[in-house]
């Protein structure tokens, strides 16, 4: 372990509790996560590709234009000797006329799915921040844990003087040297496992924030959230992105059904054909142009279209019971996150009363041992107990914090919007809005969305 890097960094982030200048505050942090997240940018992706399947979809019902160009070489051998070249060239369009809305059904049904994969990037976001959080409060209280081991460690280091001056005079035994030397040890050995708990914290927020913190300012003020569990589980069965994508995958899998039924339907698709055809040999020249109507539909399949009904069907009542697994999650999730932040506050007011008994008490006993009343042995504990229950207030102050943010989290409220970051949140409809027509690559539209795609890649 790099104790001096570990301790030059916990001086550079202590510079916080006493500094004047302004600190990185935990919506700096939120900010930096925010627009630093390759998850973030992943999943952005994956919704955009999810755009292209409703402009592919769409595509369907426009006509589809083809070319073949062909050329033969013929050499003919026999009674005389000829060679020949011929060469076709021809363009179809095929046109849908109707199907029984099975291909509106499918456009509609892909239209579901990014409104479902919308939700989940909004999923993703809250677990970046509620990460974010929770790696800002992780370098704050490795940090206080380590200066309150630094200071446990010079009180023990004075106690151990005070030990070894009393033993000079007579007034303690060899006894009460080692003990104070051995808990000198342990505390040598605390304060390094919190430096290196401090460096792990250190290192996570990099990860999760995407910079080193510099200047961590205490967080001050806590997100509103309702006053009741009841209330608070109300919104998130509203506004949980789960619940919504659910909802969104259930009106696909709806449409789907649709769809499948409508395969049982014939299809009528209109071609226009335009062919040249050109014969060295016989020096002819012709030209084919053609328009047909084409009905066709199923007859029988071997069961393959009932098949299909069927397991649209089974696929909709499944997302219909995963819709009443996750609303049951969501409320749970309310209810524990409730339960976490009242834990924490009790904890709080509980360790406050214990901090303040615990103070009083290794005072007397530090007093009563310099008049010969109590053992070294007595000091140490009390001076552990206040250690344990001060360490312990720093633990429930984290837990305090987090608790209320994955309150937000639990309703589905954990987003850059809501949570006022005052940044331009990433907007889901803008690049959809260029695609969903199935823009041409050298149309204006195409043009356009181009130039949005090189934006994204810079």
């Amino acid at each position: 372990m790099r104790s001096s890097t570990i301790l030059g960094a916990a001086i550079a982030l202590g510079l916080a509790a006493s500094a004047p200048a302004r600190g990185e505050t935990l919506a700096d942090a939120l900010v930096l996560a925010y627009e630093n997240s390759g998850l973030l940018e992943q999943n952005r992706a994956l919704l955009r590709a999810a755009d292209e399947d409703v402009a592919q979809a769409v595509a369907a019902l426009r006509p589809v234009i083809n070319y073949t160009l062909r050329g033969q070489y013929t050499n003919i051998t026999g009674g005389t000797f000829e060679t020949n070249t011929s060469t076709t060239a021809e363009l179809n369009a095929d046109f849908l006329l109707y199907d029984a809305g099975a291909t509106r059904f499918g456009i509609d049904a892909v239209k579901e799915t990014v409104l479902a994969t919308r939700q989940a990037l909004i999923d993703v976001e809250q677990n970046v921040f509620i990460q974010a959080v929770s790696a800002y409060v992780s370098v704050r209280e490795a940090l206080e844990i380590v200066s309150l081991r630094q200071n446990n460690q010079r009180l023990i280091t004075e106690e151990l003087r005070a030990a070894e001056d009393r033993f000079e005079v007579g007034e303690v035994t060899r006894t009460d040297v080692a003990l104070a030397q051995a808990r000198l040890a342990e505390a040598r050995s605390d304060l390094a496992q919190a430096q290196g708990a401090l460096q792990q914290a250190i290192e996570e927020y990099g990860r999760v924030i995407g910079a080193e913190p510099r200047n961590l300012a205490a967080p001050r003020g806590r997100p509103q959230i309702p006053a009741s569990i009841s209330e608070a589980k109300a919104i998130a069965l509203r506004t949980h992105p789960d619940i919504r994508a659910s909802q969104r995958r259930i009106a696909a899998s709806e449409l789907r059904v649709q769809q499948a039924e409508a395969a049982v339907s014939p299809n009528i698709t209109a071609r226009a054909t335009l062919g040249i055809d050109e014969d060295d040999l016989n020096d002819r020249f012709d030209s084919t142009e053609s328009v047909g109507v084409t009905l066709s539909g199923p007859i029988y399949q071997g069961g393959r279209l009932s098949s299909g009904i069927r397991q649209a069907m089974n696929n909709r009542d499944a997302e219909r019971a995963n819709l009443l697994s996750i609303r049951r999650q969501v409320e749970a999730n309310v209810g524990n996150a409730y339960a976490i932040l009242q834990s924490a506050r009790a904890s709080q007011i509980a360790v406050d009363q214990q901090i303040r008994a615990a103070e009083i008490a290794f005072r007397g006993i530090r007093e009563e041992a310099t008049l010969g009343a109590r053992t070294t042995l007595d000091v140490l504990d009390a001076e552990q107990d206040l250690l344990d229950a001060r360490s312990r207030r720093i633990s429930a102050d984290a837990d305090e914090v987090i608790a209320v943010y994955q309150i937000l989290q639990s309703m589905g409220l954990l987003t850059a919007d809501h949570l006022g970051l005052g940044i331009q949140s990433y907007d889901p409809a803008a690049y959809y809005n260029l695609v969903n027509e199935a823009p041409v690559v050298r149309s204006e539209q195409g043009r356009a969305l181009d130039r949005v795609l090189r934006a994204i890649g810079d």
